[in-house]
């Protein structure tokens, strides 16, 4: 009887512990980018998120969007974008941050960790809350990212983009 009462409890907490650790994406996520002269967003979002706030260090985060999903508001700034002196999405269809630490800060946290651009990857530090509403949660943040540094270049047609764009992320997760 004490080994089933073990098994049981070990059971219930192992079960817990993955409902309240791993989330799946919503489809009602938002990623806006702006800066000098551009703006838009992109679609596209996918891959795993496991965060605990009780459990930072066992975090984690491995996400996807789809370069090609721009989306800027006007059909040639599009084109433009998605070609080879952008985003070159045929080479480089993904954008990918993988996180490699979590730490709270103040009323939120920070991940850091890699992201891939334009076939480059640096180290970048994304401030962000998360919220939770029952079951679900909410991550939002803000951080921005240099095109050059991603050797992204910034004319269209002699007209002229800001080195910095404000990368705006809302994503709203569910239990997995």
């Amino acid at each position: 009887m004490k080994y089933m009462l073990l098994a049981i409890s070990s059971m219930a907490f192992f079960s817990f512990s993955l409902l309240q650790f791993n989330w799946g994406i919503s489809s009602d996520y938002s990623i806006k980018f702006s800066g000098k002269n551009a703006e838009g967003t992109f679609n596209g979002l996918s891959g795993t998120i496991s965060f605990d706030e009780k459990e930072l260090t066992k975090s984690k985060m491995d996400v996807v969007v789809k370069a090609n999903t721009i989306k800027t508001g006007n059909d040639t700034k599009d084109k433009h974008a998605r070609g080879d002196s952008w985003f070159d999405v045929e080479k480089y269809p993904d954008i990918r941050f993988i996180s490699y630490s979590f730490e709270k800060v103040g009323v939120g946290y920070l991940v850091k960790g890699k992201l891939t651009l334009h076939g480059t990857t640096k180290d970048v530090a994304i401030p962000f809350t998360f919220k939770k509403d029952g079951n679900n949660g909410l991550f939002e943040g803000k951080f921005v990212v240099n095109r050059n540094e991603y050797g992204i270049e910034g004319n269209f047609f002699g007209f002229s983009v800001g080195d910095n764009f404000t990368i705006d992320l809302r994503v709203p997760v569910k239990p997995v």
